[in-house]
């Protein structure tokens, strides 16, 4: 049996088959690489903690080709109104509202090619797994506990037990990637740190039936309904088919357990709506800010909750995670098959962990004005005293909470500064970065979307590997100066052509270089005459000393 064929030989072992260890499976299958995803449990009848997937994830989804997939998957349709609620109880009073929260609307917007999309995790789970496992080359390996690994400079040697038959195997690999969550074996074995707070809330998550409580309160549909009151301040909202709704009260003492009639109780008293209602699970979960302090030791690469936590405000944990793994997947396969170089990897950490620290801000800032903040003596009264009270609540919510529900630019406006595999073009020093999302093409953004005359989007254009869009004004001979070094390095690059002024002017250049991950690695007018292939791809930086840790020194 060759070393191809051994059943315990993979390019990359994956811990964790979470939203994160899913989206590295598919990103790595996606482009002809080998990998196991090793998962101890089922992960059914999970309770979902995301429930929100935003712009960019659902962006990765269509360029994997099951976009539409995830949103066949909508509980309750994708043109239901993602409205956002305040009121003092779900039968009682509405205090402020927004409409169109997290940008789930399907109506085409010119700044992304795919709207956000409120959804249950388990179901995008059962997207992604289902599309894994289409992948030649990908194998999810169920009831397999992880346990240890050790490394050299060839490969990585994983240790997994059977939790049926107890039978340990070591799995040999290229790299192995923990995504493993906020509990992460991995982490700990590569000896990195979680660095921050731990507690900053203490909340519970409650799933329940709740038939005909759609229809039995005032406020019209919506996702989320924040009950302002002093007696159970909390959030609760519809999350699925069959009456299936979420209640979290927040803001609980340590060690709160709720029996399943003090967790009845609760949600009678926070809605002031008595029906039959009928817990399905309950568990206490805690807000923290917790940043890895290192996300990789040589062959072996953390991704999602296993390397940084925060508060849920905002729905942005499980989409980073999903971030994480594109921008560890495409790198990792591009070393694998040759045409990148170690210090492509680097750029993994020095890239991700200025947009995790930024969004860690957020959430953290979004979680210091929760329910339990916001509510006031008086906030329920009749008449014109409680009409005052709950204008002057509703507008600190409209001045303070608006940033949650729109912050578009913490999802698509990060920027890669500062990495070795972006060409600086000097606009670092003018660029500032905004919740309000406006597309910017300076190297290490997001490449601004566009709407094709023909319906398509532009990303639609993208290759898998680099692609160079190409404007009017740009020269020919750039053009095939650019071919020909694609063909010298062996690095894929698709050239694209895009008629129009309006795009040039947007992208401020005749040339783009885009990554696999849709960023910007480079403008110009002209092509370089120094190998800029080279160093989009690490390649440059091949023979730069490197630490203990296998990081370029």
């Amino acid at each position: 049996m060759t070393i191809e064929e051994n059943e315990n030989v993979r390019r990359v072992a994956i811990i964790g088959a979470g939203p994160a260890g899913l989206a590295m499976a598919i990103e790595l299958g996606s482009r002809s690489i080998r990998c196991i995803v090793i998962e101890r449990n089922s992960r059914q009848g999970h309770a979902p903690r995301a429930k929100t997937t935003h712009t960019r994830t659902r962006e990765h989804l269509r360029r994997w080709g099951i976009a539409d997939r995830l949103a066949d998957a909508s509980p309750f349709g994708v043109d239901y109104p993602s409205n956002v609620l305040f009121v003092t109880r779900l039968g009682g009073k509405l205090i402020e509202r927004f409409e169109n929260a997290l940008y789930c609307s399907p109506q085409r917007d010119e700044r992304y090619s795919e709207h956000a999309q409120w959804v249950p995790q388990y179901k995008l789970e059962a997207v992604l797994m289902e599309h894994a496992r289409s992948l030649a080359g990908v194998e999810i390996a169920f009831g397999q506990e992880y346990l240890d690994f050790d490394q050299d400079d060839a490969e990585v040697r994983v240790r997994v037990r059977d939790t049926a038959t107890a039978a340990e195997r070591i799995i040999h690999a290229d790299y192995l990637v923990g995504a493993d969550g906020a509990r992460s074996t991995v982490r700990d074995q590569i000896g990195a740190q979680m660095v921050g707070t731990y507690g900053l809330s203490r909340n519970y998550n409650i799933i329940f039936e709740a038939p005909g409580l759609a229809e039995a309160h005032p406020h019209g549909p919506g996702i989320m309904y924040w009950q302002i009151n002093g007696e159970v301040p909390s959030l609760i909202g519809p999350m699925d088919e069959g009456d299936l709704w979420y209640f979290m009260p927040t803001g609980i003492a340590p060690g709160t357990v709720y029996s399943e009639q003090e967790a009845l109780d609760r949600i009678r008293r926070s809605t002031g709506i008595d029906l039959p209602y009928r817990i399905l699970s309950s568990d206490e979960w805690v807000a923290s800010r917790l940043l890895a302090d290192r996300y990789s030791l040589g062959r072996v690469f953390l991704t999602g909750d296993a390397c940084h936590l925060h508060p849920p405000f905002g729905g942005y944990g499980m989409n980073m995670g999903v971030a994480d793994s594109v921008d560890l997947g495409w790198k990792m396969a591009a070393v694998m098959q040759g045409w990148a170089g170690p210090a492509l990897l680097d750029s993994y950490e020095i890239e991700r962990r200025p947009a995790h620290e930024y969004v860690i801000s957020e959430a953290e800032a979004n979680h210091a004005l929760g329910p339990n903040q916001l509510a006031r003596p008086g906030i329920e009264d009749e008449g014109d005293q409680g009409d005052a009270v709950r204008r002057e609540v509703g507008e600190l919510i409209r001045q303070v909470k608006t940033n949650e529900f729109y912050g578009l630019g913490v999802v698509l406006g990060y920027r890669y500064t500062g990495s070795p595999v972006i060409v600086d073009d000097g606009t670092d020093a003018g660029w500032r970065r905004s919740r309000d999302y406006v597309p910017n093409a300076a190297p290490g953004c997001l490449a601004p979307h566009h709407w094709m005359g023909d319906g398509r989007s532009l990303y639609d254009l993208f290759g898998s590997g680099f692609t160079l869009l190409v404007f009017d004004g740009a020269d020919p001979a750039d053009v095939a100066a650019a071919r020909e070094e694609a063909r010298r390095t062996g690095l894929p690059l698709e050239i694209v052509t895009v008629p129009g002024a309006e795009l040039r002017q947007r992208y401020g250049a005749a040339l783009a270089l885009i990554r696999p991950d849709q960023h910007v690695a480079w403008r110009g007018d002209r092509w370089p005459a120094a190998n800029l292939l080279l160093t989009v791809s690490g390649r440059a930086l091949a023979d730069a000393p490197r630490d203990a840790a296998g990081r370029a020194a």
